[in-house]
């Protein structure tokens, strides 16, 4: 009677761990289920999807910041946006008109896209302020960027930075080509003078750095431009070509710094201007068209793989010297990434197809819809009563003191 007790104690163990063996080597089909459901999908993940289901058309759009003077999308805007779906919008003067009517014209705007777009516009401060275009509500009055830089204190232009962004949300803009990065070393340059946040490289650079912080701590997303420096120019660039007889060891010890040090502090976006260096580039190629000061410079030397976009492709020192096919392969063979009003969404669609690779249009496409998915895509609106208010008016009012 014991044998047959130990025997069956033995074949009750082995049954026992038989069945422990199979349940961890053979996992069950809820199991499997379960680390299907549990895998998370990432931002790339998102945008390879994305990319898979684009046409060639679509993907070139998005590399197109279109403009429109009107202040309402109009039968003419509302066609180009069903149709193409451009990446990008930037507003100028003619599309602000009353607070209600200029917030419907940026939501009338948004609803044509499923992917985020670029919703921009040109609020600097001083001279450059397009909100001051609302006709019925009165805004803050933003500072000149050289008055925050004679301060000294970072902290004042993060604070400044905060009223901008907080005003651009009311309306729904996600976008501000600022802060200027330029140096301002000629006294004589009235294009960018006080746009500027000092004549030095050190005060802009920590300046401009601060004031970029500031404006993505609230929701609103900035541009370090006019790449490679504006600050040494007579000529204004919308009119006609600057040249500036620098070397490259030249604007490495000045130019540059505020770039360089706004791509090792986590620049997302720099805008190239048109301004000629022939000592650099061995011609009159405007920066914003040349592979060297792009790619060579930007890209390579200061190790900057963030969105590049070009400034204004409507402006005098190209459009009075290139065909505007010109004007569109030689900033993408340069290394841009977004352009800058185009003239002609149909016809810059068609120049791109016809003479860039379709690989070299998915480099720029996924980082241009990386960069949306990671930073336009949870953007919350602020109420019209956050315009001109009395915390806003004492920040800037600091500045002063």
């Amino acid at each position: 009677m014991k044998k047959v007790r130990r025997l069956l104690l033995t074949l009750l163990l082995v049954i026992f761990l038989v069945g422990c063996g199979s349940k961890t080597t053979k996992p069950t089909e809820k199991d499997n289920n379960k680390k299907q459901e549990t895998k998370v999908e990432t931002i790339e993940d998102k945008v390879d999807k994305q990319m898979s289901n684009m046409t060639l058309d679509e993907k070139i759009a998005q590399m197109l910041v279109i403009y429109y003077l009107s202040d309402n999308v109009d039968d003419t805007l509302k066609d180009v946006l069903e149709t193409y779906n451009p990446g990008g919008f930037i507003l100028m003067g003619d599309n602000y008109s009353t607070f209600d009517n200029s917030k419907k014209f940026v939501d009338d705007l948004k609803k044509y896209s499923e992917i985020p777009m670029i919703i921009a516009t040109d609020e600097e401060g001083g001279l450059v302020q397009r909100l001051k275009n609302i006709t019925d509500i009165g805004v803050t009055d933003i500072p000149d960027m050289y008055d925050v830089g004679k301060t000294g204190d970072t902290s004042k232009a993060k604070a400044v930075a905060k009223v901008l962004a907080e005003e651009l949300r009311t309306l729904g803009i996600n976008v501000t080509f600022a802060p200027v990065a330029d140096v301002w070393t000629n006294p004589d340059n009235e294009v960018i003078g006080e746009r500027a946040f000092g004549t030095d490289s050190e005060t802009v650079s920590t300046m401009a750095i601060a004031f970029n912080q500031g404006l993505e701590e609230n929701g609103i997303m900035g541009c370090f431009k006019h790449f490679p420096g504006h600050g040494d120019t007579l000529v204004d660039s919308h009119k006609a070509l600057p040249v500036v007889n620098k070397t490259y060891d030249d604007i490495k010890q000045v130019e540059l710094i505020p770039f360089k040090n706004a791509i090792d502090n986590g620049a997302k976006m720099i805008m190239v201007g048109h301004i000629a260096l022939p000592n650099i580039t061995g011609d009159d190629t405007p920066a914003s068209l040349s592979k060297k000061i792009v790619t060579d410079i930007l890209k390579t030397d200061l190790k900057y793989d963030g969105l590049i976009i070009t400034d204004a492709l409507n402006m005098g020192a190209l459009t009075d010297n290139y065909t505007d096919e010109e004007i569109i392969t030689m900033a993408i063979n340069a290394g841009a990434d977004l352009l800058l009003m185009p003239n002609g969404t149909a016809k810059t669609i068609e120049y791109i197809k016809n003479s860039i690779s379709e690989d070299r249009i998915d480099k720029s496409v996924k980082k241009i819809l990386l960069y949306k998915y990671t930073n336009l895509d949870s953007y919350s609106y602020l109420d019209k009563s956050t315009l001109g208010s009395e915390e806003h008016k004492s920040i800037v009012n600091s500045i002063y003191e």
